[in-house]
């Protein structure tokens, strides 16, 4: 199989890994609105994590408030993009009745999209009484809406997904549960939103759900079945580091090396890999469209 490893005249010219999470609780302590709490051996900061991206090749990334430790505190990942000379992008985890203004500026700085989290109901919540609002509000400051949920939680969330122009991007595959099959609630909910071919799917986090180990054999028919439904064209790829919450090892490299299984034609790799999200969350700044 090739590998960025081992090929490195099949490579894509500018990958972007379009999940990662960066943690300096000593310059930026961990905010009371984090949802859990996190092991030193799960932090790392945006040194640490620019050293990844440079030893694998990859040269930008999306990096995405963790909802763990600063919740809705986007101060270090706002840093972080401040500092990255254009390298980096962000995700804010963001108050559902947050100003129109605060919004724009946000987006402004880099930040391209806000994201729920449905299986912890102490983050922003789609269902209170603000969704609809936000998903508007999501939709005119050009921001991109994340879901990230866990089982069927997402067939609760249809109705006003369904309604809304805001662009959705699903992360980590929708953590469906093996064991349940590829017809289940949520897994089919999911491919019927992404049948719509407006929003995006992230093929990411499969360690998190697959029941084997690497390469994770058993989510291959899963993987299959999202690009199918939502087409190459609205396919990405995110690493998930560091990997937070695991109780076994989990490595950069071998993940990124799934592109290369799961895509062996090179034109769909770089779709997934450069295109796609280059496209997605490197366009320019709404304060730069709106120059005169």
């Amino acid at each position: 199989m090739p590998s960025p490893a081992n090929a490195d005249a099949e490579g894509p010219v500018d990958p972007i890994d379009c999940h990662a999470h960066i943690f300096d609780p000593v310059r930026y302590p961990f905010h009371a609105s984090g949802t859990y709490d996190l092991h030193p051996a799960e932090i790392g900061d945006a040194v640490q994590y620019r050293a990844v991206l440079d030893a694998n090749g990859v040269g930008r990334a999306v990096l995405i408030n963790p909802l763990g430790g600063y919740g809705l505190d986007n101060r270090y990942m706002m840093e972080a993009i401040a500092h990255s000379q254009g390298r980096f992008r962000g995700i804010a985890v963001v108050p559902t009745d947050i100003a129109e203004a605060d919004a724009r500026a946000l987006y402004a700085q880099g930040i391209q999209g806000i994201r729920f989290s449905l299986h912890h109901p102490s983050g922003p919540s789609l269902g209170d009484g603000n969704g609809q609002r936000i998903l508007q509000l999501a939709h005119d400051a050009g921001w991109k809406v994340l879901i990230h949920y866990t089982g069927d939680l997402l067939v609760a969330a249809m109705p006003l997904l369904r309604e809304s122009r805001a662009t959705l991007v699903i992360d980590h595959c929708g953590r469906p549960s093996v064991p349940d099959g590829l017809k289940a609630q949520g897994f089919s909910a999911l491919l019927e939103l992404g049948r719509q071919r407006r929003h995006y799917i992230k093929l990411s986090g499969v360690f998190r759900f697959s029941q084997q180990p690497w390469p994770h054999e058993d989510v291959e028919p899963y993987v299959k079945a999202l690009v199918e439904a939502f087409g190459i064209d609205h396919c990405i790829w995110g690493s998930d580091w560091p990997f937070t919450r695991m109780d076994r090892r989990v490595d950069y490299g071998p993940l990124y090396a799934l592109m290369w299984r799961w895509f062996p034609d090179r034109r769909d790799r770089d779709l997934v890999l450069c295109g796609n999200p280059a496209r997605l969350f490197f366009a320019d700044s709404l304060a730069t469209q709106e120059a005169p």
